[in-house]
């Protein structure tokens, strides 16, 4: 039976990131959270609360996106508002990176968001209403050095974004796109840990010092708490008229100033600040 609690699925809810976060931020709100990571085990401190309904969830994989949401409108009836929150980084020279670690981040960032998307969109235009939430990242605005195929697969996120807002319309189905600044969570560790898988770079070992501080960027003592943006971001979702566009956090500022700047301008900010 249709529930009468906004039912909210979020992807990346693993302890310690933003997906947790908000997932306690939306119950918070009175509605029911269908939390989902890799590995429930991750979301072991959530169980006991009848508020949230755990999956075991893999982005990349089409079947487990499949019973996942087939197990969800079964149990509630209904998916009223889709959080596409699971991502993970790539640090590294682009011309050293192997191919796998990009498409992995690709798989991840980008085709991950859009099987959510297509397993739920015929469910919400039936109803016509619903929302679906994309969450990217200040990166795709001013692309820094170390960080490009993150900040690729974060920019293609937000065009899919721009392009489901009007498609989607026609539908009742809201698109938003939530952008975060430099947020305190444990990506800076789990980001750290692949770039120890990296290969040992040939052109670029001068910089590995400086290529290794990009992965835990978002860990200084200035950065956003992940609870503070999950409050903040949440209150925005469900207004009855959400705006296409919402940023957050530090960093959010500089980043959409520096997207306004020259390339020239925006270069050489960025070459005084990697020392090269």
């Amino acid at each position: 039976m249709d529930s009468d609690k906004p039912v909210v699925l979020i992807t990346g809810c693993s302890g310690g990131g933003i997906g947790h976060s908000l997932a306690q931020a939306f119950a918070s709100k009175n509605c029911l959270v269908v939390a989902t990571t890799r590995s429930r085990d991750s979301m072991r401190d959530l169980e006991s609360d009848p508020r949230f309904s755990l999956h075991e969830l893999d982005v990349q994989s089409d079947e487990s996106v499949k019973k996942v949401l087939t197990n969800v409108i079964d149990k509630f009836g209904q998916i009223d508002i889709l959080v596409n929150n699971a991502g993970v980084h790539c640090v590294g020279p682009l011309a050293e990176v192997p191919l796998s670690a990009m498409e992995h981040t690709f798989n991840t960032n980008v085709y991950g968001p859009m099987r959510l998307i297509q397993a739920v969109v015929p469910h919400m235009a039936v109803k016509r209403k619903g929302k679906i939430v994309n969450v990217g990242s200040v990166t795709a605005l001013a692309p820094p050095p170390w960080a490009g195929a993150y900040s690729a697969s974060k920019a293609a996120l937000h065009a899919l974004t721009d392009s489901l807002r009007l498609e989607l319309r026609p539908f009742g189905i809201d698109v938003i796109n939530v952008v975060p600044g430099a947020i305190k969570t444990n990506l800076a560790y789990t980001a750290t840990a692949s770039y120890e898988g990296m290969p040992e770079w040939k052109l670029y070992k001068p910089f590995n010092d400086v290529i290794r501080a990009r992965t835990s960027v978002s860990h200084n003592p200035n950065a956003t708490t992940a609870e503070e943006f999950a409050k903040k971001t949440v209150e925005v979702i469900l207004k009855k008229n959400p705006p296409a566009w919402f940023t957050y956090g530090q960093y959010s500022t500089g980043a959409a100033i520096m997207y306004h700047l020259p390339i020239a301008i925006k270069d050489f900010i960025y070459r005084k600040a990697m020392k090269f």
